[in-house]
């Protein structure tokens, strides 16, 4: 009975982290879409209507969860839709001074600062391992923005850390709320706190679009239903299960289908300089959250091997 019941968490175990990879490679077609729509649009109206969509159609498809909202939900989900604001925010600007290879790598690193903002919250030593990898990550950021042989970092850079860091604290706080909450309820609260956020902002900041254009239509119908109500939808029911610096670590492989994506539809080139930037960060995102026990692994067996050996 127990083993079934071992099995039983090992599969939901693999559709979970499946389900996240999923949204990884939905969020990696993202940048290349924003990218895109951006010509035609302005960033803080492309946002306020990707999700105050996102949220009209998340509260007609579970229209029976709107009953059982209380304000604490409503509470939690403020707080999450303000750091969403603020990432998706930072994003959009920062892809209109930068390339989507550059900001997918750099907005990747908020899996290194999931276990610090970790720290904070719970009190919990990220240890050696994650210290390591922020330092092996700023190394790589450092490389990745390098322009010729001068260390350059433009606003887009910043702006996409800036987004890193939110997305960060977004995660950290989806896993505090959905201790006791509902993950559904929480999803519809923190888009309708993300879309009155930018609809206000959009409205002070940017001229209204006189126009949206076919190709704005097709990034929007993307953006809302796949990188938007599908994504976060599964992202919060997945945490409910799988801790933040677990989510993280598989939804850093945005960066990698976006970089991928980026080469095959932009036809964006990466210097040496960048490559080895990003490989760099790959492995402080490696050490970070493996904590390298697959060598430790290795050296257990090696050594079991060697005593059979002398047996």
């Amino acid at each position: 009975m127990s083993e079934d019941i071992k099995l039983c968490d090992k599969k939901k175990s693999l559709m979970l982290d499946l389900s996240l990879l999923l949204v990884a490679l939905t969020w990696g077609g993202n940048f290349v879409v924003l990218k895109n729509a951006l010509d035609d649009i302005g960033p803080l109206f492309l946002m306020a209507i990707r999700f105050t969509a996102a949220f009209i159609i998340m509260s007609i498809t579970f229209n029976k969860k709107l009953k059982i909202i209380s304000r604490k939900d409503i509470k939690a989900g403020t707080i999450i839709g303000l750091f969403i604001f603020l990432a998706f925010t930072a994003q959009a600007y920062g892809l209109k001074y930068t390339t989507v290879s550059k900001q997918a790598f750099l907005v990747g690193t908020n899996v290194v600062i999931v276990p610090f903002l970790t720290w904070i919250i719970y009190k919990k030593n990220p240890g050696w391992e994650a210290l390591t990898g922020a330092v092996l990550s700023c190394i790589g950021i450092g490389l990745l923005t390098l322009q010729g042989y001068n260390f350059s970092i433009n606003i887009g850079d910043v702006l996409s850390l800036g987004c890193a860091f939110f997305i960060a604290a977004s995660m950290v706080a989806i896993n505090y709320f959905l201790s006791d909450s509902d993950p559904i309820v929480l999803a519809i609260t923190q888009l309708g706190a993300a879309a009155l956020f930018f609809i206000i902002i959009s409205f002070v900041c940017e001229p209204t679009p006189k126009n949206i254009t076919t190709k704005v239509i097709f990034s929007l119908s993307y953006i809302v239903l796949l990188a938007t109500v599908g994504a976060f939808l599964i992202q919060n029911v997945a945490q409910k299960y799988i801790p933040p610096t677990r989510t993280a670590i598989i939804l850093c492989m945005e960066s990698v289908f976006a970089t991928l994506l980026a080469a095959l539809i932009l036809k964006e080139k990466m210097t040496v300089f960048m490559i080895i930037g990003c490989l760099l960060i790959l492995l402080s995102i490696l050490i970070s959250e493996t904590k390298l026990s697959f060598l430790k692994r290795a050296n257990k067996c090696s050594g079991d091997r060697a005593v059979d050996n002398r047996a």
